[in-house]
């Protein structure tokens, strides 16, 4: 079975949880096996109606009791990560200029490209993306139409809506954006994509020699070490004569 045909089986999957429907219902009606569907629906969370509708259908109290088991023990997974999200988020508290601007500087050493004609920084997360989007203009110091938009995006999502939220998100105009790359199906393939991202991949260029070559300082003043030796120089036009 290709990629995009596990794909749709795992959205019908989760589908059908979301209704109320037991694992044994779905692995009849999908042809699935039991490992299957507990990996990819068990953290669909179940009313208590639905709760009730599946204890009735059940005829033993022992099976009964190990879905009470199993949803307690979900709570207290999804409980337990929120506490540990929350207590982590807490301890960051309010970050300072200099905080932001190194911040910046770590999240573009990781995504940003080090090519020697400009910065492109890409993501699929809209708060990285909009942290990144004022990085550029408070410490780069970029004007608004100096910005280039881009979206990768699956054939199946709607290019109008991602082209809208982005362009909200950024302060980017939709004139300022790249053609998007559409991509299409591949139906030999067997990967499954986990995370359906409803508004593609975005990234914002800034076509700025300068800036390009002072954020690669900026990464070598954290790591101390002289970035032009393998990233600026080697793909500059003047190393490439």
């Amino acid at each position: 079975m290709g990629y995009y045909g596990r794909l749709d089986l795992k959205l019908k999957a989760r589908k059908m949880r979301e209704q109320g429907k037991s694992y044994l219902e779905i692995m009849r009606i999908l042809r699935l096996p039991k490992s299957t569907v507990s990996d990819w629906c068990r953290d669909v969370p179940l009313s208590q109606i639905q709760l009730l509708a599946l204890y009735k259908s059940k005829k033993s109290g022992g099976l009964k009791g190990s879905i009470i088991a199993a949803k307690k023990k979900q709570q207290l997974r999804l409980q337990e990560t929120k506490k540990i999200y929350l207590k982590a988020m807490k301890s960051v508290g309010k970050l300072t200029k200099r905080e932001r601007f190194i911040a910046g500087i770590a999240f573009y050493a990781a995504e940003g490209t080090k090519i020697d004609k400009g910065c492109s920084f890409a993501n699929s997360d809209p708060a990285i993306i909009k942290f990144m989007i004022d990085w550029f203009r408070e410490f780069g110091k970029v004007p608004n139409e100096k910005f280039r938009g881009a979206i990768w995006l699956h054939e199946d999502l709607n290019e109008i809506k991602a082209k809208q939220f982005w362009s909200k998100l950024t302060a980017i105009p939709q004139s300022q954006f790249y053609k998007t790359y559409i991509a299409f199906k591949k139906l030999n393939s067997k990967k499954i994509r986990k995370h359906v991202h409803e508004y593609g991949v975005f990234s914002f260029i800034v076509n700025d020699v300068v800036l390009v070559r002072t954020i690669m300082g900026w990464i070598g003043g954290i790591l101390q070490k002289p970035w032009y030796n393998n990233a600026v120089l080697l793909h500059s036009p003047v190393a490439q004569r």
